[in-house]
């Protein structure tokens, strides 16, 4: 049903096999120095990094947020660990099986652009607001070719052909 249909079935889970976490170690050890922070985002263009300690659990996360607020605007080095910049918990976490809607508002409420995929204690992804945002476009489109479809005589809600 268009009319109500705010979103597609998406999930968290669907968002990040699309997402540019996909294929990527966003992982990143609490006892590293920034400096190491710093060459992933470089390197795999991305905004935060998930934090874990020593026996590789997931403790929290580290953002370029927490960077600049935290290294950059206070003069500090690079070298300082990222356990004394990153964010603890209690951090914003996505379940496998949330909606993209779920996902968005969680994100809203708490002002974050990154969300960690749990599946109970375990890490299973991390999506991003920009990834969320692409999967709304994408079924914007699909709602548009639909109704593009039904107005040339093509279909309608069965799709084209």
């Amino acid at each position: 049903m268009i009319g109500r249909r705010f979103l597609s079935n998406a999930t968290a889970m669907s968002v990040f096999q699309n997402s540019c976490y996909h294929k990527i170690d966003f992982k990143i050890c609490e006892g590293d120095p920034v400096k190491n922070a710093l060459q992933k985002f470089s390197a795999f263009n991305v905004g935060c990094l998930a934090v874990t300690n020593t026996q590789q659990n997931i403790v929290g996360v580290l953002s370029e947020r927490d960077y600049i607020q935290k290294i950059s605007l206070v003069g500090k080095d690079d070298s300082v660990p990222i356990k004394h910049i990153c964010t603890y918990a209690p951090i914003m976490i996505a379940k496998p099986n949330d909606s993209v809607e779920q996902c968005m508002n969680k994100m809203l409420v708490k002002d974050v652009r990154h969300l960690l995929i749990m599946n109970d204690k375990e890490c299973v992804g991390m999506i991003s607001i920009k990834d969320l945002m692409k999967e709304v476009m994408r079924d914007k489109n699909d709602i548009i070719a639909r109704l593009s479809d039904f107005k040339t005589g093509k279909g309608g809600c069965f799709g084209s052909e």
